[in-house]
């Protein structure tokens, strides 16, 4: 949006919203949020250089700076992973520097793209809240958070693997059928498209410890578009990147960098806002253009 747009847009617009002026224009955030308030971005893929986004540092600050101009600072920031392209010292120092100027507490979970050789070096950017593995779980405000890692021994789809599948038995076996459960992972736990790998191979084990549960949603990453599926209380939400887009599944070859007009590719990069209010989750997908 030009400034000028901009100006003649909020001449009629009413209080209670914020915006963002990034370099790419202004960026509008919803107005403040009631309850339970966090935000999920994913996929910046920071050491990306194609023409699909030749500057994908850029999208990302522009959109660590809409988040840090909301009205109501988020309870926490969670990225779902694939922080960096290719794994490499200076590609963890450039996200580190900019996911560091965020105002809200930040969690950050692995991609496949980050485990690249060993995961060794992403967990020493980005150290584990707990155990040593990555995985781990928490509660506030009435809600169980799982944070899951699904992109080890990641070949053709993600995999949980039976010691994270066992783990997370016992750390749902005491809460009641009405806890609210939200979940994040980086691959899809449901067959969402499992030509593309657009799945987690056990998932359905964990997918089966969840069922019992009156209000679960799962967050994830990897397939950078906004896809929303349901399975019984179980709510699905893949995000979009801040990097760059993919394919919608099956309109391509393969999954890959999708490259768009420049005013284009603005609308399909931001990052998401989740409020929860009795166990219900309200999401609003928020974009740079």
């Amino acid at each position: 949006m030009r400034r000028r747009d901009f100006l003649a847009h909020v001449s009629w617009t009413g209080a209670g919203i914020a915006y963002a002026l990034t370099p790419f224009g202004v960026v509008r955030a919803q107005s403040q949020p009631e309850g339970t308030f966090f935000v999920q971005i994913s996929d910046s893929h920071i050491g990306f250089h194609q023409p699909a986004n030749p500057d994908v540092s850029a999208t990302l600050k522009a959109t660590i700076d809409a988040i840090n101009a909301l009205p109501t600072q988020p309870q926490f920031v969670v990225h779902t992973g694939d922080v960096t392209h290719l794994a490499k010292a200076e590609q963890f120092d450039t996200a580190k520097q900019i996911l560091g100027t965020l105002r809200a507490p930040l969690l950050v979970l692995p991609g496949e793209h980050d485990v690249i050789g060993t995961p060794a070096d992403f967990f020493a950017a980005f150290p584990p809240k707990s155990g040593a593995k990555g995985w781990f779980s928490w509660d506030a405000g009435g809600v169980h958070y799982v944070a899951l890692v699904n992109v080890f021994d990641f070949e053709q789809m993600g995999l949980l693997g039976n010691e994270q599948l066992g783990w997370l038995e016992r750390d749902l076996a005491a809460l009641p059928a009405s806890r609210p459960i939200v979940v994040f992972a980086h691959v899809p736990l449901y067959a969402l498209y499992p030509e593309w790998g657009w799945t987690t191979g056990d998932g359905a084990k964990a997918l089966a410890m969840l069922a019992r549960f009156d209000a679960v949603t799962v967050l994830n990453g990897h397939i950078h578009q906004v896809i929303e599926h349901s399975e019984g209380n179980i709510r699905f939400a893949t995000a979009n990147a801040t990097a760059y887009p993919q394919p919608a599944p099956g309109t391509a070859a393969k999954p890959g960098p999708l490259t768009l007009p420049h005013d284009q590719l603005l609308h399909v990069l931001g990052y998401r806002s989740v409020e929860l209010s009795a166990g219900e989750a309200t999401i609003r997908n928020v974009t740079l253009g």
